[in-house]
């Protein structure tokens, strides 16, 4: 039965895997030109549409055809608040059938979000009313008992308290372990406060459209990511549903399932019951014991007691969020994406505050190992995280999930929260940045449903000029899916040392994004599973699954490193390819366990090229805003930028220094996809020499879909031409 049920889902894997926009599509030039004129609706743009109010089918097709009108040829759809019916009843599945009935009569695609609201796995409120055992769980200090030195703690305490420890008056901090649910301890000399740690249901705050106050607040429970078991239930509450009312359309009119910010926005330390068992079959040692020097979380009315952790009990809780991450990985996304594959669909989803890794960590886990599972990474620009005064390379890691594990899109939920709200101009400004940066598939928010009548369509979008940025972001979004990627760099993300709570790790990464991109040096992110595992090694490279080989690795000052990541480095070094340590070499190198590594040695690293006192200005992250000033280009020590660029050449050659000007490259089958972008407030004139074919040069103008000659001439290194750009501006060079 078991193998039957394998054998049922590679099958399903196969039929997923034909379809053209679920692949990458090696193409040659001339049958892409024959198609983005016009592409396809999959590659959208789509807006994010709330069902909200009174909706009825004569809004709906109203509001469809504003869509189509305005350029749209997909739409995201949410269920709303205060809908005539109960979301996820038969009633609610009925009306649904009729909308994709609608947006299958104008050609349009759907994504359905895939819950009432953000973030995603609350089910509209269901685990908190239907299954509360299956809610989302932390671990947090509920006690905290003051014991002199030399006095006996002897306690009995609730069978629900998993953990103890006892901080003296300097900090220093040992754990305590539990004789069942007795405490007995002898203080030694000083002045202590013990710390007892329960487990108890606490949830990230929930924004559902079927909450009554209308408010984000924590009525309607998360799920317990960590458990596959209650994201089986979340997928039973909806996407079941879904598929028994709405399947027939499926990988046709359905492009897939929508997810929003899933993450422990909460105070103490994610947790599941069956954690702590889980921890010992990875790591081999028992964390319970150690738990209560973390799990600690100051705040204004509490301040709590000051903790100083010693070296190995960092290590023991960056341990902990190690295993944190592979569970919420294995017992969220990997669920979903299967079940999506498994349908013919597509799991798209963004996780929170992307451009804040240092937090991502601490809520998320690992960037790379959520979004592994996922057919479609993304990322969102809503806030003002990108505008002409900050600087935004985040996008890349969406495109870089991507390019490692052979997806063909990442996307971007964009302009939800801005303030200002984006014009017309600076709307088009926000979606270059990000597909500069690999991003190709475009959701725009935020429409709402017209049911109280026909209105004007929502900011920018109600400008004159929106049907041309549509018809510009459609071309874009299909041309930059074609083909593979080129980039030939990797950055890597430490966040092994970001679990360390790592400061420098976090902002020399941030700061080493800048330093390539304002050198035309196109880049993919890597975390420590792609460097181990996942990316193929041979002769001196490192291969994606979409085809596109690493010559070089940038480590941006790593605290500590994996012996397998090492010895794969070493390998690929002794093959011909670059290894560069920016602001020294890890001082750990970890085996299974982070808590047992060992002090690394000069030895170690004799094969690389270490940069022992290479620090970059740091980056503000998140970006400020109001921002203090329009960004100055970096300032970067000759040194820094001779060991970078030697190991990490300009993807385009400059004959002088142009830092507002960022480049990306792909790969079609008989062309190179060069995408321009100028980022400064300046006119751009350049002449650049371009690698990787001599036959003929064309510009492609998404605006209008023309495809006209250009002049350029052969050099010793490629094809050289002349880069005309105005200030925020872009150019597609397609060299054959």
């Amino acid at each position: 039965m078991k193998r039957t049920a394998g054998l049922f889902l590679v099958l399903s894997a196969c039929l997923f895997a034909q379809r053209p926009w679920q692949k990458i599509q090696d193409l040659s030039l001339a049958q892409i030109a024959a198609t983005w004129q016009s592409p396809p609706p999959e590659y959208g743009p789509q807006p994010y549409y709330g069902l909200n109010g009174p909706v009825t089918l004569e809004q709906v097709q109203r509001d469809l055809d504003t869509m189509k009108r305005l350029g749209f040829t997909a739409v995201t759809v949410q269920a709303g608040y205060n809908m005539p019916f109960e979301y996820l009843s038969p009633e609610y599945f009925s009306f649904f059938r009729q909308f994709v009935a609608e947006a299958k009569r104008r050609g349009m695609r759907v994504w359905i979000v895939d819950d009432a609201g953000y973030p995603s796995g609350f089910a509209g409120g269901k685990f908190s009313s239907t299954v509360p055992d299956l809610r989302m769980q932390a671990l947090e200090v509920v006690d905290r008992i003051p014991v002199a030195g030399g006095s006996v703690l002897h306690k009995e305490l609730p069978p629900d308290r998993v953990s103890a420890a006892a901080v003296n008056q300097d900090g220093r901090a040992i754990p305590i372990p539990l004789h069942g649910n007795v405490l007995d301890w002898t203080a030694p000399a000083g002045t202590w406060t013990v710390l007892i740690v329960d487990h108890e249901f606490r949830t990230s705050p929930t924004r559902s459209d079927t909450n009554p106050k209308r408010v984000k607040d924590t009525t309607q429970s998360l799920e317990d990511y960590l458990d596959p078991a209650a994201t089986a239930q979340f997928l039973a509450f909806t996407h079941e549903q879904y598929k028994r009312s709405v399947g027939d359309e499926f990988g046709k009119t359905i492009m897939g399932f929508r997810g929003d910010e899933p993450d422990y926005s909460i105070s103490g330390l994610p947790w599941t019951p069956r954690f702590f068992d889980r921890f010992r079959e990875i790591k081999g040692y028992d964390v319970q014991p150690y738990v209560a020097l973390f799990a600690q979380t100051p705040s204004k009315r509490n301040p709590g007691v000051p903790v100083h952790l010693t070296p190995e009990q960092l290590r023991i809780k960056a341990d902990y969020y190690d295993v944190f991450s592979q569970m919420f990985a294995a017992g969220f996304f990997k669920p979903q994406g299967d079940w999506c594959a498994a349908n013919n669909l597509e799991y798209q989803v963004h996780l929170n505050h992307e451009e804040m890794q240092m937090e991502l960590t601490r809520s998320e886990g690992s960037f790379f190992r959520d979004m592994r599972y996922v057919q479609v990474p993304g990322i969102d620009a809503i806030w003002h995280q990108i505008w002409t005064d900050t600087i935004s390379d985040y996008p890349r890691l969406a495109a870089s999930v991507s390019h490692v594990y052979g997806k063909p899109r990442a996307f971007t939920e964009s302009f939800a929260a801005y303030r200002p709200v984006p014009d017309i101009k600076m709307a088009r400004y926000i979606l270059d940045e990000q597909f500069v940066r690999g991003v190709n598939l475009v959701e725009m928010m935020y429409f709402p449903a017209t049911s109280g009548g026909p209105r004007p369509p929502p900011s920018f979008m109600a400008d004159p000029a929106f049907p041309a940025l549509a018809a510009y972001v459609r071309r874009m979004s299909y041309l930059l899916s074609m083909g593979r990627p080129d980039a030939s760099v990797a950055l890597f993300l430490p966040s092994s040392s970001m679990w360390l709570g790592d400061e420098k790790a976090g902002s020399q990464f941030v700061a080493t994004e800048r330093l390539l991109s304002e050198h035309q040096i196109d880049f993919d992110i890597v975390d420590e599973d792609a460097l181990e595992r996942d990316l193929k090694l041979h002769n001196g490279a490192f291969e994606t699954l979409s085809g596109n080989r690493y010559h070089a690795v940038i480590l941006p000052a790593p605290e500590v490193l994996s012996e397998s990541a090492l010895a794969r480095l070493k390998t690929f070094a002794s093959g011909g390819g670059k290894v560069v340590f920016l602001g020294g070499s890890p001082q750990w190198i970890y085996g299974r366990t982070i808590r047992d590594a060992r002090k690394a040695g000069e030895s170690d690293f004799q094969w690389a090229t270490v940069l022992n006192s290479a620090e970059l200005a740091p980056v503000p992250t998140p970006p400020q805003y109001p921002p203090p000033a329009p960004p100055e280009p970096q300032a970067v020590a000759p040194g820094i930028l001779k060991a970078v660029t030697s190991a990490a050449p300009a993807t385009v050659r400059t004959g002088a220094p142009q830092p507002a000007l960022r480049v990306m490259k792909r790969r079609w089958k008989d062309a190179g996809v060069y995408l321009f972008f100028n980022e400064g407030a300046q006119p751009l004139h350049e002449t650049v020499t371009l690698t990787g074919g001599n036959k003929e040069l064309q510009i492609w103008d998404p605006q209008t879909g023309a495809i006209s000659p250009a002049a350029g001439s052969r050099t010793r290194d490629g094809t050289a031409m002349t880069l005309d750009l105005e200030p925020y501006a872009t150019r597609i060079v397609v060299l054959r």
